[in-house]
């Protein structure tokens, strides 16, 4: 008996190994699928990256972000609750349980990533730090703001950068600390500091809604790296894996010229690479604990990186951003998907 209780207890243990991953739902997919919708931290006043519209509809980058992952999850890019937060806020709310996955331009540092306890998912914006002054100054650069008042938000890399950018060039400068994004904004515009700091996205953004956006100038410094990416907190790492690859899918999606438009047709592909994608091969959504149509479903309603890129922030829309360094890797940029499979 004793030997069979030995064989049976074997038995299951490898039974356990070679069960598939799926069986094993994290504890935060558990949650969202119970309750029927991913909740997502994002800014709340970003034009371009995360702001309800005139009638209430959440718009930009990163809400198109929380969109896919529940595309991802879900198979339905609606079944989704914004949260707007601060950027005092922002890192609380996740920590404690109040959101799901945040997706407010947020920095991956090495602090955050370790002693803040977050994990961060694929970048979805590459940004730096610049500088934003009225034309009226007549400055050229940001060497040239020695002494000025610059209007920055607490609790964020920004602060930082700012300030080690004015003592390393032996450069005085005046903080006004402001914690709401759009109250910054308007502190700025109504002449309260000579200088706006944020990233250079930010800085478009805020300048896109300004009473009277040509009388400002974005600086050509860039004083930062800012790799902006949806973050989860540690100790899960299916829901980690089921955030990245929702990002990469709209990333792969683009590589592999798939579109909201022609993913319907792209199923009927004889390409492995686009039949293991969109799940007509199985096997990617199994080993996620999801659909085997996540990846459909994000480009169907969402739509590829490209798309989301220019729908928010592109040239086409009053920040009128250029791809830059968030172009595919094949023309230039740093966007680059693991292969699905």
């Amino acid at each position: 008996m004793k030997k069979l209780g030995k064989i049976s207890i074997v038995t299951i243990i490898i039974l356990m190994l070679t069960l598939p991953s799926v069986l094993w739902a994290g504890e935060t997919l558990d949650s969202v699928l119970k309750k029927g919708f991913v909740t997502v931290g994002v800014n709340g006043s970003l034009f371009g990256f995360g702001q309800p519209d005139e009638k209430g509809a959440w718009k930009g980058l990163d809400v198109d972000t929380g969109r896919a992952i529940a595309a991802a999850v879900f198979g339905d890019a609606n079944k989704v609750k914004f949260i707007p937060l601060t950027a005092v806020q922002r890192f609380t709310a996740l920590q404690s349980g109040e959101i799901d996955v945040l997706c407010r331009n947020a920095t991956r540092t090495l602090s955050r990533d370790t002693a803040m306890g977050l994990n961060f998912a694929t970048v979805n914006y590459y940004d730096g730090q610049g500088f934003m002054v009225s034309k009226k100054l007549g400055i050229k650069s940001a060497k040239e703001l020695d002494g000025a008042t610059i209007c920055v938000l607490p609790g964020t890399t920004t602060e930082q950068n700012a300030a080690d950018f004015f003592r390393s060039h032996g450069l005085k400068w005046k903080p006004v600390v402001i914690e709401q994004t759009a109250e910054l904004a308007k502190a700025f515009f109504a002449g309260r500091c000579d200088c706006l700091t944020s990233d250079a996205s930010q800085l478009a953004g805020a300048r896109a809604v300004a009473p009277n956006p040509d009388e400002y100038v974005i600086l050509p410094d860039i004083i930062s790296k800012e790799p902006l990416a949806p973050a989860v907190r540690h100790g899960d790492d299916q829901w980690r894996d089921v955030v990245d690859f929702a990002v990469l899918a709209m990333i792969n999606a683009e590589e592999l010229e798939i579109t909201s438009k022609n993913v319907d047709e792209m199923l009927k592909s004889k390409n492995p690479k686009i039949q293991r994608f969109l799940g007509v091969t199985e096997g990617n959504g199994k080993s996620l604990g999801l659909d085997e149509k996540f990846a459909y479903n994000v480009i169907k309603q969402v739509g590829n990186y490209g798309e989301v890129f220019e729908r928010n922030v592109g040239v086409k829309t009053p920040l009128g951003i250029e791809r830059g360094l968030n172009s595919l890797w094949t023309d230039g940029g740093l966007m680059y998907s693991p292969p699905f499979k």
